[in-house]
């Protein structure tokens, strides 16, 4: 097998607030591995809060280049993802755009689609949610109104002003949305009382309202929460998951943080088993990566898959959504095409 890499940047069609600032671009490098003619295509997006960097990724993926080289069958995936993990700790969005090439590669050998790989049911994709961020009352009308399509909405809060952002989305409309807290609320009691206030709101859940590192105070909450309470920065790969079942009903579960689609699809089974409900999420992607997270999408609760609508300049086409709902089509592999 042979791996080249090729770095690019996503540009948003609107530039969203973060902690620091606001943010306009995220770098990814797009991958391809070629086996006896067949390329598989994979996909690392990197914002900049979890490390990565154009230039981390392309370091790592030339040490991997080694490792892809020595397998001449893809099909010993296992062995392939486990030697390229122990290159190196870390390194999480690089690892999976490795991940996505290879099933995407897999797929088109054997001419089947990723999620029948998985054994999913395309009738059962959840709807993907339409993310509002942070924005004045009239920014974030006008973004209800561009995702008018969307069943659900993504509400970005962060502790300032989040009761009239959440005024300002019910004064026209009463779609469902979940809400994306991003560690913002920092005091268990005013997280406690937010989450009682939303109660009524038509909330699907409330994704990590406090500091990762906070596990008694997030204990606390999960007792007395009257919505539920997903895991986002609190959980990364398959081992974190024991933690979560006395501290959240859900896990957020990201390709770029836990490895790709071998690991995701592990940590989906193990949840399950604990009971925890599930979300399948993204960073800001292209149609590859997006399209590679929706092959698990019949296997969970709930999507945010929004990822590639948000930016500008897509490379490819792929999975697409009707009403918000996901649609997987019969491509082999991922189920994208480069865009001409």
């Amino acid at each position: 097998m042979k791996l080249t890499f090729l770095p690019h940047t996503l540009y948003f069609k609107r530039p969203f607030k973060i902690a620091h600032g606001v943010r306009s671009s995220t770098p990814i490098v797009i991958i391809q591995i070629e086996h006896e003619g067949t390329i598989g295509y994979g996909e690392a997006s990197m914002p900049p809060y979890l490390g990565e960097s154009h230039e981390t990724v392309l370091a790592f993926l030339s040490k991997a280049n080694n490792v892809i080289d020595k397998f001449q069958n893809p099909f010993d995936l296992e062995s392939v993802l486990h030697e390229v993990d122990s290159i190196a700790p870390g390194n999480t969005a690089a690892k999976a755009s490795i991940d996505i090439a290879l099933h995407d590669l897999i797929g088109k050998l054997e001419n089947k689609s990723c999620w029948k790989g998985f054994n999913g049911d395309k009738s059962k994709t959840p709807f993907t949610t339409y993310t509002l961020g942070i924005d004045e009352p009239e920014g974030m009308k006008q973004k209800i109104a561009e995702g008018e399509e969307y069943r659900y909405f993504k509400v970005k809060l962060n502790g300032e002003n989040d009761k009239q952002n959440i005024e300002t989305i019910r004064s026209v409309t009463n779609k469902p949305i979940a809400i994306d807290v991003n560690q913002g609320w920092k005091d268990k009691q005013f997280a406690l009382e937010m989450i009682e206030w939303l109660s009524d709101k038509n909330v699907l859940f409330i994704e990590q309202p406090l500091p990762k590192e906070n596990w008694d105070d997030a204990h606390w909450l999960f007792e007395r929460s009257p919505l539920p309470i997903f895991a986002d920065e609190s959980i990364q790969r398959f081992p974190d998951i024991e933690k979560m079942k006395d501290c959240f009903h859900g896990i957020n579960i990201k390709l770029m943080k836990c490895t790709g689609l071998f690991e995701a699809n592990k940590m989906i089974k193990r949840a399950r088993e604990l009971n925890l409900k599930l979300l399948i999420g993204c960073m800001s992607e292209t149609s590859c990566a997006i399209s590679a997270a929706a092959q698990l999408s019949p296997l969970v609760d709930f999507a945010d898959l929004d990822g590639a609508l948000l930016i500008k300049n897509d490379l490819f086409e792929g999975v697409k959504f009707k009403n918000g709902k996901i649609e997987l089509n019969e491509m082999p592999g991922i189920g994208f095409v480069q865009k001409v």
